[in-house]
Order: structure tokens, then sequence, then C-alpha cells
């Protein structure tokens, strides 16, 4: 299977038996694989950022960092195939291929995002990215971690 950014994707389980993270969000829900996933392909490994419908949880987070920061730049709410979804930066985590369970598909064709709101999302990620590297903390897990256990193997 060819991983390409911009896609959605569910993961398998083994992955966060591997990792064994706490800070990271649960792989199921009610029986089915949740949540999807938006996909960054980079050099080494692929970025996981969580898709959630649970778009009024979400809001009260974003409302109450509003109040708080002025701003939220760790969770957005945006349309994804014609329904309001959160996209979860603040829960982003590194993983490798071989963890991809499959690609989300919609009427039997795979789940990519469009363009501008793929391009949207790549700039906050970078942003965030820099934010942690500057030692920021905007994720939950400690990323650094997961990407160094991903690329040990």
């Amino acid at each position: 299977m060819e991983i390409k950014t911009g896609y959605l994707y569910h993961i398998k389980d083994e992955y966060f038996d591997v990792v064994n993270d706490d800070n990271l969000m649960q792989n199921h829900e009610r029986g089915k694989k949740r949540p999807t996933y938006f996909t960054i392909k980079d050099k080494n490994v692929l970025w996981f950022i969580p898709i959630s419908s649970k778009v009024d949880k979400y809001q009260k987070i974003i409302d109450k960092k509003i109040e708080k920061y002025g701003f939220c730049n760790t969770i957005q709410i945006e349309k994804i195939f014609n329904e309001d979804a959160a996209i979860l930066f603040q829960n982003a985590f590194p993983t490798l291929e071989k963890y991809i369970d499959h690609v989300h598909t919609i009427d039997g064709k795979p789940a990519k995002v469009p363009k501008k709101l793929e391009k949207k999302i790549l700039t906050n990620f970078k942003n965030l990215m820099k934010l942690h590297n500057r030692g920021i903390k905007v994720f939950f897990t400690d990323i650094d971690k997961l990407k160094e256990k991903m690329l040990k193997g």
C-alpha cells in the first residue's frame, strides 16, 4: 500500500502495544476502528493526527483555550467530507507504515481531504513542530521518544 500525505488511515492495535503510551488516544470505540488519522508522510516516519467526530466536546476545549490564551492552534474544527470534525493536533504522534491497518474509504474510494484543507493542516502542524523544537509543550505524548522508538525498529 502506498501511503500518501492528506489521506486518512486507521492504525493497527499492535502499534499501541509496541509504544505502550497512556497519553495516546485509544484505538477502539464501541467496536469500531477509531479514530481516523490524517497522515503526513515525512522522511523516516508517518505523522498521524487524529480526526474526531466529537465536535461539541472539542469546541468547548477550544473556547477555553481561546479565553485563556487568545487563540487555539492545537485543535481545529473543519468540514471533512461534509461533516464537522475536530482535528486533534495535540494528539499527533509518529508511526511507521507497517502499523497502518487500512486506508479510510468513502463509497469504496480512499478518503483524501481537499487540497486547501490539507495545506491548512500541514501549515499548522509545521508551526506546532517549530514550537515543539523550541521546547514548548504542544503535544500530549513525548513525540521525540516515540519517533526514536519507531526508528530503532
